[in-house]
């Protein structure tokens, strides 16, 4: 059965922008699309750099160490040099709070 975890509350996370956090011992980025929450893996998969640390531009997330862009809200890859997608996580907002589904 899927573990649902609370990671936020809506108002810790602004639109546009993002974090890292961990759950259950995974690195998970999340990130607020005009009041839409969406979460993907933390690590990139081209080098690892913390895409929660990233910047956020509309759905696409830039990591900070190489420029590799993944879409948030599917986890594709949007530019190398990553060429492997990043895994998605269900998010469920409910009551002001934010949950992770793993």
């Amino acid at each position: 059965m899927p573990d649902r975890v609370t990671v936020a509350t809506t108002d810790e996370l602004a639109p546009g922008e993002g974090m890292a956090l961990s759950v259950g011992g995974e690195g998970v980025a999340l990130f607020n699309v005009d009041g839409e929450f969406h979460a993907v893996a933390n690590p990139c998969t081209h080098a690892g750099g913390s895409l929660g640390n990233g910047t956020l531009s509309g759905t696409t997330v830039t990591c900070p160490l190489h420029g590799a862009k993944f879409d948030v809200t599917s986890g594709e890859v949007v530019r190398p040099p990553a060429h492997e997608p990043v895994h998605r996580y269900e998010v469920v907002v409910e009551d002001g709070e934010v949950d992770v589904v793993r």
